[in-house]
């Protein structure tokens, strides 16, 4: 097939995606970075300021010598020291190159051309993409002030619904739901629709009632709770996710993965970060810390945010021209910041939480800005 292009050359048509990928959008906004000088402080990403284990760090570093070799065996090393800490079934784990790796297998698995997706308005903005790269339909529920509204979700089940998604704790708003309403919205839902709980943040969590969802996987045969190494344990770089599921799901998600799913050094990071449980509860309870330390000074200044169990929290401005202008003041001095790339977004901006010496010259920053526009 032939074509003209613009400057009146003939071209020849090159292969064309399947529907759906044109459909995919970036979910964050990126500041032009000629703009701003070199950031120093980086609250952008919802990394853990506080590093990984130090043992991690060693590990990953004494497994560089063997690293001509593939690593063989990595669910039955990596899963069975998961299954084992979290007192899981081995068999219904799989391991990944982070949550987003899993998340993107489970929908290749059960999301067909036409199917559905319903998930929270607000939450986790990538996750339509999953459905659109697999020609699905994404049914996007209003929330209750950024927190998912639970009889939303289950009215807006339909017969072509496969999948269900849930972020508990959401991002980017920090809001969760209680293990009850996690439970209920379970129930409510036909036995051929898979529940996905994407528990990334599950180990900051703080409230009493809040749960990452294991007790319903094996006691269903529908549900799936993804988590990840990335947040509390420090090692976004390495890349390290799992899965827990019922074994059909499971099975279903090791064959369409990669031959050999993660890098060496990372399956060791994550096996010394597993056993380094001190190192979690200083970064669990640290982040708390700063994070309520920071949400005080917020209040001082008369800024509004949304309530967070995550090491990140959701800024609310009076619009999006204040959302914009904050964080390019806050570019300004060197501090990254990230805006979502949602209207529902448009007057909030996220801030994760970082040392405290990073969070004081944020709030100083934010202090002067809002002096400087009044």
């Amino acid at each position: 097939m032939w074509l003209v292009a613009s400057s009146g050359e003939a071209t020849i048509a090159g292969p064309k995606a399947k529907p759906g990928i044109d459909r995919i959008k970036p979910h964050m906004l990126v500041s032009a970075a000629d703009e701003l000088p070199p950031a120093w402080a980086f609250l952008n990403s919802n990394e853990s300021v506080f590093g990984p284990s130090r043992h991690a760090r060693d590990a990953a570093r004494a497994s560089v010598s063997g690293i001509e070799r593939y690593p063989e065996g990595v669910d039955a090393l990596l899963a069975g020291a998961i299954a084992e800490f979290h007192g899981l079934d081995q068999d219904r784990i799989v391991v990944g190159q982070g949550a987003d790796d899993l998340l993107a297998r489970l929908f290749r698995a059960y999301l067909r051309q036409g199917d559905q997706l319903v998930r929270s308005a607000n939450g986790y903005l990538k996750v339509p993409n999953y459905a659109h790269a697999n020609g699905g339909e994404v049914v996007s529920v209003a929330d209750d002030d950024l927190t998912p509204s639970v009889d939303g979700m289950i009215a807006a089940v339909t017969e072509r619904t496969r999948v269900v998604y849930l972020a508990n704790p959401e991002n980017p708003a920090g809001t969760y739901l209680p293990k009850a309403e996690v439970e209920r919205l379970h129930a409510g839902l036909p036995e051929d629709v898979l529940l996905i709980l994407d528990s990334a943040y599950a180990e900051y969590a703080w409230a009493d009632d809040y749960d990452p969802g294991h007790d319903l996987v094996t006691t269903s045969a529908n549900v799936v709770v993804c988590r990840t190494f990335s947040k509390i344990y420090g090692l976004a770089g390495a890349r390290v996710g799992w899965a827990h599921g019922p074994r059909d799901v499971i099975d279903a998600v090791r064959r369409i993965g990669l031959t050999f799913p993660m890098a060496a050094p990372s399956v060791a990071a994550a096996m010394a970060a597993l056993e380094d449980q001190p190192h979690v509860t200083f970064v669990r309870q640290q982040n708390r810390a700063l994070l309520e330390r920071f949400c005080d000074g917020l209040a001082c200044l008369g800024v509004d945010y949304v309530p967070s169990q995550t090491n990140f929290v959701l800024v609310r401005m009076p619009g999006a021209a204040w959302s914009e202008s904050a964080v390019l003041a806050l570019g300004k001095r060197g501090i990254q910041v990230r805006r979502m790339n949602s209207p529902a977004y448009d007057s909030f901006f996220r801030v994760s939480i970082g040392l405290r010496h990073e969070l004081e010259a944020t709030f100083i920053a934010l202090e002067d800005h809002l002096r400087e526009t009044k």
